[in-house]
């Protein structure tokens, strides 16, 4: 009698491996979809990151350049350390190269914005990549999308009554800066970064 039972039990065991054998390889299919989706957000993420700093990055060399020629020639060159004052004629076409170099596309170009009373860009990406075939439908020609904000915030101050027409010392985060607008030299303002902080915004 035990030979028909062992027989039986191997015939309700078969149906029962297969099941369990589908559902894990479901499970694993499911979980490679799911790490495929979150590999192309981290990387739209990257991308978006990227270019919006590029993008103010850009505008801060450009505040640079300004202040470097206003120096000595106008009377209201302290102004420049406000951090706004600038074109951003560069900011998109910035923002598209490190777009590109991460494998994705600035759409709409980079937008001006102001946050916390800072400058700063807004840039939305879209991989040119898609997130690739799995067993959800329709992820072999879904391409990720993220957004980013970088900012200028402006790191040096100087005595309120400072006279532009006067040497003028400048505290950038601890770093003190002296200017003389009587005899100035491009070589005498350190590096952007000391300047104003590029970083993003949320």
């Amino acid at each position: 009698m035990s030979r028909p039972l062992l027989r039986s039990d191997q015939g309700q065991t078969l149906p029962i491996y297969i099941w369990l054998t589908g559902i894990l390889l479901f499970a694993a299919f499911a979980f490679f979809a799911f790490a495929q989706a979150a590999s192309a957000r981290n990387g739209a993420q990257s991308a978006a990151d990227a270019a919006a700093l590029a993008a103010a990055q850009d505008s801060r060399d450009e505040l640079v350049r300004g202040l470097t020629e206003a120096v000595g020639t106008d009377d209201h060159w302290l102004d420049w350390f406000d951090g706004d004052k600038f074109q951003g004629a560069g900011a998109s076409a910035a923002a598209d190269r490190l777009a590109a170099a991460n494998d994705s596309t600035v759409q709409g170009g980079a937008q001006p914005t102001v946050v916390n009373g800072f400058p700063g860009y807004r840039v939305e990406i879209q991989t040119r990549y898609t997130v690739g075939k799995s067993i959800i439908p329709g992820t072999e020609s879904r391409h990720a999308t993220a957004h980013a904000t970088a900012v200028i915030e402006p790191r040096c101050t100087f005595a309120a009554d400072a006279d532009p027409k006067k040497p003028v010392k400048l505290d950038c985060d601890g770093r003190i800066v002296n200017i003389d607008p009587g005899n100035f030299h491009s070589d005498d303002l350190p590096d952007a970064s000391v300047l104003f902080s590029v970083h993003l915004a949320e």
